[in-house]
C-alpha cells in the first residue's frame, strides 16, 4: 500500500470525570488505528487530551477547597497517566488550558466576528449546569435536563450567537454525499433527520458574572467562550492553526472518533464552524455505542462504573484491550462483566491463540534445532494466510475490529486444522518425510508471523514478544509472508497465560461494581447505636508496607494493633507510596471477615475518605499506640 497521511482523534475528556470504560474504549480504538496506519506506512498524527474549562469543573475545584488550575493540572495528570498504562502511543496530548490553544480559540472568534458570523442577543432558557447547555420549555423531560436528566435552571441574559442555521442545509447536502462521512449509518440518518427540522442559531458564550473559568472572547472581555466552541477547536489548535506545518500536512482530519451522546456537538456544531470558517470539514466521524456494565448503563449513583487501569492491572493490558475490541462489534453498544472478559481470555487467546504459538514454535525447536526449515518447492504447504489477511485488512478499513480479530481466530483454527491432519510428530519420525515435516514447520510458522502481524495493532506488547520469538526484525504489513528459512526462533513463556479459576474470583472481586462513598441520604438508612458497637474499630501504626505483585491499586500492610500485628490488604496503591505508610496511624476495622486479594491474605481494613477519588487515609489527632478501641 502507497503511504500517506492519517490523523486520527478522540473527543478531548472532560477533567471532571474519572476515566472510564468509555474513555478507554474509545483511545484504545483511536490505537489500533493509529498502529495499523504506521504499519502500513502513513505518517499518522493520533491526537487525544482534556477539556479543562467551564463551570462544572469550576464548581468541583471549588468544592475540594482548590485554585482551579492546580486542581485541573492534577486531573488531566490522571488521564495521561492512565493512556500511558494501557500502552496508548498517542503523538501529542492538548489541553484546553494550554496558550497554544486558547490563541487559536480567539483567533477563530475574532474571525468569526469579523465575517459577520456572531451576533449580540439576549437569551432566555433552562440551564443544565452538569451537561453546560441551555435548553428550551419543549426540550425538557418531566421538567429536568433531556440529556443527564438532571434538574435545570431559568436563567435570562445577554450573549452572543453564532449563525448556525444558516448552514443548515448545505450541511445537510455535504453529509449525503458523503463529503462529510458520518458512522455508522444510523448516526448518520440520527444527523439527517436532526438537520431536517428547524435548527437554531448557537449561543457561544457565558458571562464572566456567572462562569469566569473560561477563554476570554477577544472583542468583549465581560464574556468566556462557551465550552463546546473551546474544546472543538484543539482538532486544529493542537496542529497549529492557521499556518503550523502538522495543520498544513494532516488537515482535514481522517476520523475523529467519538461517543455517540456527543454526536450533535461534532457533527453539527463543529462543522458548521468549520463551515463558517472555510476550513474543509474532516473526512470521516465515527460515533460508537456505549458500554454498560452488567446490563446496566454505568453511573455514578449507581456506583458501576469500571475501573481501565484496575481492569487492565487485573487481566493484563493487552487481553484488556483485545477484549474491548473484540467483543462488540464497534458502533453497537456492549456490555462489560468480569466473567465476559475472563471467558474471552481463555478461549480466544490461552487456549487458542497462545496454545498454537508455543506448539508451533515447540515442534521447530524440538524437530529443527530451532531453526526455520527451507520449503520445498511442489510439496504441500500451508496457504490459508493469504484470503485471511485480504479479509483483515477490509474489516480494518470499515473499523470492524471485532471481524478484523475474528480472522485471527479463525486463521488459528485453521493452522491448528493443519497440524492435526498434517501429524508432523508422525512424519518426524521417518527420514523419507523430512521434506514434507519442512513444509509442514515452515507453513504453520508462517501462519503465526502473519498473525503475529494482525494482532500488532490490537496487543502491541504481545505482538513484539512473538516477533523476537521469531526473530524477526520488524513487523510491517508491505512484507506480509516474508519468513526467511534458517531464522533461529525460541519458544518462551505462555503468550497468554491462562486464568484458573482462584484467580477468576479474585479479578471478579476486583472488577465487582462499587457503591461510591457518599454523604448520608435517604438511600442510607439509620443504624442504631447496637449496630455500630458491632464494628470493632481500634487505631493501628503501620510497621512495614509492599506492593503487592502484579497489582497496581494494592498495598500489603502490616499494622501494629497492640497486641498483635495484623496483615491488611488495603486498595491504596495510587494514593500512598509504600514507604510513605510506614509509621502512619490509621483506623483498621478490627473484626471484618478475612478475604483473599489477589492471592493475599487479608485480616481487616484501613479507613479512609474519598475526596473525588483521591483516597486519604484516616488516622488520629494526637499519636497514639495500636490497639486502642475506637468510639
Amino acid at each position: 500500500m502507497a503511504s500517506g497521511k492519517f490523523y486520527v482523534t478522540t473527543p478531548i475528556y472532560y477533567v471532571n470525570d474519572v476515566p472510564h470504560l468509555g474513555h478507554a474504549y474509545t483511545t484504545v480504538a483511536a490505537d489500533v488505528l493509529a498502529r495499523y496506519h504506521r504499519a502500513n506506512g502513513d505518517e499518522v498524527f493520533f491526537l487525544t487530551g482534556t477539556d479543562e474549562h467551564g463551570q462544572k469543573a469550576e464548581q468541583a475545584a471549588k468544592k475540594a477547597g482548590r485554585e482551579i488550575q492546580p486542581y485541573v493540572d492534577e486531573k488531566a495528570e490522571v488521564f495521561r497517566a492512565l493512556w500511558k498504562t494501557l500502552n496508548i502511543s498517542n503523538d501529542d496530548f492538548i489541553r484546553t488550558t494550554e496558550p497554544r490553544h486558547k490563541a487559536v480559540v480567539q483567533e477563530i472568534m475574532q474571525a468569526l466576528k469579523e465575517k459577520g458570523e456572531i451576533y449580540e442577543g439576549s437569551y432566555e432558557g433552562w440551564y443544565c449546569v452538569p451537561d453546560e447547555r441551555f435548553w428550551t420549555e419543549k426540550d425538557l423531560k418531566d421538567g429536568n435536563c433531556p440529556e443527564c436528566g438532571r434538574k435545570v435552571e431559568q436563567i435570562k441574559e445577554k450573549n452572543f450567537f453564532f449563525k448556525m442555521s444558516k448552514y443548515r442545509e448545505q450541511l445537510a447536502e455535504k453529509i449525503k454525499s458523503a463529503v462529510l462521512e458520518i458512522l455508522p449509518t444510523s448516526r448518520k440518518n440520527e444527523v439527517l433527520g436532526f438537520l431536517a427540522k428547524d435548527l437554531g442559531d448557537l449561543c457561544i458564550s457565558r458571562p464572566k458574572s456567572r462562569l469566569s473559568w473560561g477563554i476570554e472572547l477577544p472583542f468583549d472581555k465581560e464574556y468566556v467562550t462557551y465550552v463546546w466552541f473551546d474544546a472543538l477547536a484543539n482538532y486544529i489548535s493542537a496542529l497549529g492553526y492557521p499556518d503550523g506545518e502538522k495543520y498544513k500536512k494532516f488537515w482535514p482530519a481522517d476520523l475523529h472518533l467519538i461517543g455517540k451522546d456527543i454526536l450533535t456537538t461534532h457533527s453539527v456544531y463543529w462543522t458548521t464552524m468549520l463551515m463558517a470558517l472555510e476550513i474543509p470539514l474532516p473526512k470521516q466521524i465515527f460515533a460508537h455505542g456505549w458500554w454498560t456494565v452488567e446490563g446496566q448503563k454505568m453511573s455514578k449513583s449507581l456506583g458501576n462504573s469500571v475501573s481501565p487501569e484496575v481492569a487492565a492491572d487485573a487481566v493484563g493490558v493487552d487481553q484488556f484491550r483485545y477484549f474491548l475490541m473484540r467483543e462488540v462489534p464497534f458502533g453497537l453498544d456492549g456490555d462489560f462483566s468480569a466473567t465476559a472478559l475472563i471467558n474471552r481470555i481463555n478461549v480466544d487467546l490461552a487456549n487458542n491463540l497462545g496454545n498454537l504459538v508455543s506448539r508451533v514454535l515447540t515442534m521447530v525447536e524440538k524437530y529443527r534445532e530451532s531453526k526455520v526449515p527451507q520449503l520445498h518447492i511442489g510439496k504441500p504447504m500451508f496457504l490459508y494466510h493469504e484470503p485471511s489477511f485480504a479479509s483483515y485488512y477490509a474489516h480494518m478499513e470499515r473499523r470492524e475490529f471485532s471481524r478484523a480479530l475474528e480472522e485471527v481466530i479463525k486463521l488459528c483454527d485453521e493452522l491448528n486444522r493443519y497440524i492435526v491432519e498434517s501429524e508432523p510428530w508422525t512424519l518426524a519420525k521417518d527420514p523419507s518425510k523430512f521434506q514434507e515435516l519442512d513444509n509442514v514447520l515452515y507453513g504453520a510458522a508462517l501462519g503465526i508471523t502473519l498473525i503475529g502481524k494482525m494482532i500488532h495493532p490490537f496487543m502491541p506488547d504481545s505482538s513484539e514478544k512473538l516477533r523476537i520469538w521469531l526473530g524477526l526484525e520488524n513487523w510491517g504489513f508491505s512484507h506480509v509472508g516474508v519468513l526467511k528459512p534458517g531464522t533461529v526462533v525460541k519458544a518462551g513463556k505462555a503468550l497468554f497465560p491462562r486464568i484458573d479459576e482462584k484467580k477468576a474470583e479474585e479479578i471478579k472481586v476486583l472488577l465487582a461494581p462499587q457503591k461510591p462513598q457518599s454523604a448520608p441520604s435517604e438511600e442510607m438508612p439509620q443504624i442504631t447505636f447496637e449496630d455500630f458497637m458491632k464494628v470493632d474499630l481500634r487505631t493501628g501504626v503501620v510497621v512495614s508496607a509492599e506492593a503487592v505483585p502484579k497489582s497496581k491499586k494494592l498495598v500489603k500492610v502490616q499494622v501494629d494493633l497492640g497486641t498483635e500485628t495484623r496483615q491488611i490488604v488495603a486498595g491504596i496503591a495510587e494514593h500512598y507510596k509504600p514507604e510513605v505508610l510506614v509509621g502512619k496511624q490509621v483506623v483498621v476495622v478490627a473484626n471484618l471477615k478475612p478475604a483473599k486479594l489477589m492471592g493475599v491474605d487479608s485480616f481487616g481494613m484501613l479507613l479512609a475518605a474519598n475526596d473525588g477519588g483521591k483516597l486519604v487515609l484516616a488516622g488520629t489527632w494526637e499519636p497514639v499506640k495500636g490497639g486502642l478501641k475506637v468510639k
